[in-house]
């Protein structure tokens, strides 16, 4: 696989967000059983289950198409992720009227969350894109 850095590049990057979201659907599922949720609480798990993971291996593609290995932190390119990530977010409440969290509530969360996705970035994700040799 030495031959193919951008499918080394999307392994790496899909890696930790499908193993998290494995924990958060097994969580989702026995809180499930144990009391009632909403019915559009499903339709909402849906959408970053599919894009998410799929979306982490595309930037960590990116971020190696770009060749920024050495001008760019892996850190903070991946902690530029939630600025996609969370307007679409809540895109998807109001389009489905959940009322989950409002724009400000999502806009005052957005610091926390680049600052996690910094740390995932620089150590998981770098640490995987190391193991499949894209350093």
């Amino acid at each position: 696989m030495k031959g193919h850095p951008y499918l080394r590049a999307y392994m790496a990057g899909v890696l930790l967000p499908s193993w998290f979201l494995l924990i958060v659907l097994a969580a989702f599922l026995l809180s499930h059983f144990t009391q009632r949720l909403p019915a559009r609480i499903e339709t909402a798990i849906v959408f970053p289950m599919a894009i998410v993971p799929n979306l982490w291996g595309v930037w960590n593609v990116l971020y190696t198409r770009l060749a920024l290995r050495g001008r760019v932190s892996i850190g903070v390119f991946g902690a530029l992720l939630p600025l996609l990530l969370v307007p679409a977010g809540v895109a998807l409440a109001f389009a489905l009227d959940l009322g989950f969290y409002t724009v400000w509530q999502a806009a005052g969360l957005l610091p926390v969350a680049m600052a996690v996705y910094y740390l995932a970035w620089k150590y998981v994700v770098g640490f995987f894109n190391g193991i499949v040799e894209l350093r």
